[in-house]
């Protein structure tokens, strides 16, 4: 158990990331940007997932996993101390959240597979899942902690820069804390190749894997980003599309995500992934109804549906190949990109007037991950 908790502190860490979306606008005020030159800051972050990820599962696996996870700590801290000591112009703003980008995907790309390496057997879907909870709680808390901490007298003055040194002492006491964990980590034999990574997806159980988490991620980016109005254009009122709509969904894919390690010590991963793809299909389809009674319970069934999808298809896929987990991180890790992409279809759906029936996008996405949780797992794996 004393392994772990490095590990989790290090998933707490990776929410920051998330906190730039809602520093966007104090930035836009400060530096009088546009909308879109002010979501470039978001869009750096998933830039980096999908340049950074398959490098950095090749470095995984060839300078160990804890060693690039030490990377992706150090050079979050870097990002965060530059704006912690002086008021930097946009474009060096831009560089410091393209190498926070950099760093949080090394994190991802190391930090999931890690988890199994540091998790007694059995446990490693488990811990996956109460991981990904304490990543959404320190997205919650980042994203709050950008306004809150603006009101605070000490940080006041530092306006939108207020949160950073913050974000820096938790980078380094986590870069520290993963510093002095000792374990043994499972390695490929065969140091790998960018080529033979991506070579993996010749295999259809990767490749659906992968396509997967892309569709996956895109759906969660939709939601967050579309609820909100989605819910609006359906005739309900601002205040209770604001309380039930992404406020609400992310609320609930955190509850979800802390529940599923309790859930896991009773049902099995892919039962699990099942259920939760059902779940999730069931949600976006009952919102495209256009009711309203159906579209909040349909907002609910999304949250918990979502909750546990990444962590589940994660760790049944890594299973597959365990000695290759790094390069397998690295590829999913990629697919997170679709995240800035498939909104964009959704948003084209929207703008076209299809207001309820624009929800097709994130329902046909879990249908997708629902006919992949039906196939069956690898015979003597954990994850069947």
């Amino acid at each position: 158990m004393k392994k772990t908790v490095p590990i989790f502190l290090a998933f707490l860490v990776m929410g920051v990331a998330d906190a730039m979306g809602p520093l966007s606008d104090a930035v836009k005020n400060q530096f009088h940007l546009s909308n879109v030159m002010a979501s470039l800051l978001s869009f750096f972050v998933f830039i980096a997932f999908a340049v950074f990820s398959v490098p950095g599962g090749v470095m995984a696996a060839r300078i160990g996993k804890k060693k690039l996870l030490l990377l992706g700590l150090g050079l979050n801290a870097a990002a965060m101390l530059v704006p912690s000591l002086m008021s930097p112009g946009f474009a060096l703003l831009l560089g410091c959240i393209f190498v926070l980008g950099v760093g949080t995907t090394f994190l991802q790309v190391a930090g999931n597979p890690i988890m199994r390496d540091v998790s007694p057997a059995g446990t490693y879907s488990r811990n996956l899942s109460f991981a990904q909870g304490i990543k959404g709680i320190g997205s919650a808390g980042s994203t709050y902690l950008v306004t809150a901490l603006g009101a605070i007298a000490l940080f006041k003055s530092m306006d939108w820069r207020g949160s950073f040194p913050l974000f820096f002492i938790l980078m380094a006491v986590a870069f520290v804390s993963v510093l002095f964990l000792k374990f043994e980590e499972t390695k490929a034999d065969v140091p790998p190749s960018i080529g033979s990574s991506l070579s993996l997806l010749k295999e259809p159980i990767f490749l659906m894997a992968v396509l997967g988490i892309f569709l996956y991620v895109g759906a969660e980016a939709s939601m967050g980003r579309f609820l909100f109005p989605g819910l609006k254009d359906l005739g309900i009122d601002e205040k209770t599309a604001s309380k039930f709509g992404p406020a609400l969904f992310f609320a609930l894919l955190t509850v979800g995500r802390l529940l599923g390690g309790a859930i896991l010590t009773v049902m099995s991963p892919r039962t699990c992934f099942r259920l939760s793809a059902l779940l999730g299909l069931l949600g976006a389809i009952a919102i495209m109804t256009g009711s309203h009674k159906l579209a909040i319970a349909g907002v609910i069934a999304a949250g918990f549906g979502f909750a546990n999808i990444w962590p589940m298809l994660f760790s049944i896929t890594v299973e597959e190949k365990p000695e290759r987990a790094s390069e397998l991180s690295g590829l999913m890790c990629m697919a997170i990109s679709g995240g800035a992409i498939v909104p964009l279809l959704m948003g084209q759906l929207l703008d076209s007037g299809m207001k309820a029936f624009a929800f097709v996008v994130p329902a046909g996405c879990f249908a997708y991950l629902f006919l992949i949780s039906l196939r069956g797992a690898k015979k003597g794996t954990a994850a069947a």
